[in-house]
């Protein structure tokens, strides 16, 4: 069982005296800026100077300033930029100014990881990754709440790494929900395996050939559309809410009849098969050094599948149906 950090565990008054720069603004970069902000910590956001988010921090609050600054500024350095971004980030603008002492922190352990940062050895080295969008973890905070965080140690050269870490979680609200111990390893695998496997990639790929197949079989495509992805959310809902029984006390005897009995002819042995495979890929590196190198070429494979998708027929007819449902211009 995973060890759970909670308030009595974590000393705000730990970073009290020092200077945490958040290194982006975007989701996560803005929540927690601005809750570290109310715990009554010392706050300044490192950004590109003259970007759209440089104005909106200020406007919010926040002392701004250019990446270096911040990073000679800051004892603790929380790099929330994009992962694709960090590696270089951090050699040109930031490592000069990571002097023995300092506290390097993250809330994704990739360019750790994989070695894309290599910090020198006299420095912390933490995570402290909440498991929700950033604006859930501001929402949380501001409520007085939170929502569970991970937290892992890569280096502990002041041996008061997990200390900082957690107040760090306190500072967010994420300790109010609880803490959960990992590593920095441990997380960026299960992070990555979850968002190609069933998150993100798997998820998209069934909403995809389930519609296609009711479409080829000749069925309306605004009628495959609600069955194959308008309904999946709220069945996304009912597992969120009370796990995948309360989901199946939920639905009809008839679906979750024909649910059980069929869901394993999709999700079959050969599928399963895939699944370890992309999970060594994603162990032993080769996922990471071919979105690299993605990145390094301009995105082409990227920004070709990014179009396709958005020119799927699904996403066609998606957008017709979802114009005739107002309370999803609302959310908007």
């Amino acid at each position: 069982m995973a060890t759970i950090y909670y308030e009595k565990d974590a000393d705000l008054k730990i970073l009290k005296g020092k200077k945490i720069a958040i290194i982006g603004y975007g989701s996560q970069g803005m929540a927690q800026s601005q809750s570290l902000k109310d715990s009554g910590l010392d706050v300044i956001v490192g950004l590109r100077k003259g970007g759209a988010s440089w104005e909106q921090a200020k406007k919010d609050g926040l002392k701004v300033a250019t990446i270096e600054e911040a990073a000679q500024q800051a004892d603790y350095i929380q790099m929330l930029i994009p992962d694709e971004l960090q590696g270089k980030v951090y050699h040109e603008q930031i490592e000069p100014y990571m002097k023995k002492g300092k506290i390097l922190g993250f809330s994704h352990g990739f360019n750790i990881t994989y070695g894309m940062i290599k910090p020198s050895r006299d420095i912390d080295v933490v995570m402290i990754a909440p498991k929700s969008p950033g604006h859930l973890v501001r929402r949380m905070y501001q409520q007085g709440a939170g929502v569970p965080a991970l937290v892992a140690i890569q280096q502990d050269a002041s041996k008061k790494a997990l200390q900082y870490a957690l107040a760090y979680a306190a500072g967010i609200g994420c300790t109010k929900a609880g803490v959960l111990a990992t590593t920095f390893k441990e997380e960026t695998e299960t992070d990555l395996f979850g968002e190609q496997v069933d998150l993100c990639g798997g998820c998209s790929e069934m909403i995809k050939a389930s519609f296609e197949t009711l479409v080829n079989a000749g069925y309306q495509p605004e009628i495959a559309y609600f069955e194959t992805l308008h309904e999946l959310k709220l069945i996304v809902d009912l597992i969120y809410e009370g796990g995948m029984a309360s989901m199946w006390d939920s639905v009809s005897d008839t679906a979750q009849y024909g649910g059980m009995t069929r869901g394993k002819r999709i999700i079959n042995d050969q599928s399963r098969m895939e699944m370890w495979r992309t999970l060594e890929e994603i162990q032993d590196g080769r996922f990471a050094r071919e979105w690299v190198l993605e990145n390094m070429a301009g995105r082409p494979h990227f920004n070709a599948l990014t179009q396709q998708d958005a020119e799927h027929p699904i996403e066609v007819v998606g957008k017709e149906l979802r114009s005739m449902m107002p309370w999803l211009k609302q959310k908007k």
